[in-house]
């Protein structure tokens, strides 16, 4: 078995349940009034793909002693992705944080803007995957 293969294909693995997490529960906190509970799963999500994200850069720099070699819309597609976490991971800690205060409107935006966020970070993977 080749170790590296071992290695991308695990961290693929918690990389796919993170991008479940953060699409399902966006999208199922939508429709439902338990969105406290949404909103650690989708928090959690989001902090998983920011890790295994990092980790696949890892592991090609343990392997090959340099990041992948990426251009143009690969390297496009990831920078959105990363844009979609960060922005993802913020507003789910935010309404974790301060939510309570916010009206409805504000707290359906954050749901939707969650949703979008999820969406659009999977679609520039396959992007990234594809141009890459």
């Amino acid at each position: 078995m080749n170790l590296q293969n071992l290695a991308y294909a695990l961290d693929q693995s918690i990389h796919n349940l993170g991008a479940v997490a953060v699409t399902a529960g966006a999208v199922a906190a939508i429709f439902s009034k338990e969105k406290r509970r949404y909103a650690w799963l989708v928090l959690t999500g989001w902090a998983v793909q920011g890790a295994t994200g990092a980790l696949f850069g890892i592991i090609s720099y343990s392997f090959y002693g340099h990041l992948p070699d990426i251009g143009g819309i690969a390297v496009d597609a990831l920078v959105i992705k990363m844009i979609c976490a960060v922005s993802g991971f913020a507003i789910a800690a935010l309404y974790l944080w301060k939510s309570g205060s916010w009206g409805e409107k504000a707290k359906k935006g954050a749901w939707h803007a969650l949703a979008t966020f999820a969406f659009v970070a999977i679609t520039s993977a396959a992007f990234l995957r594809w141009f890459s």
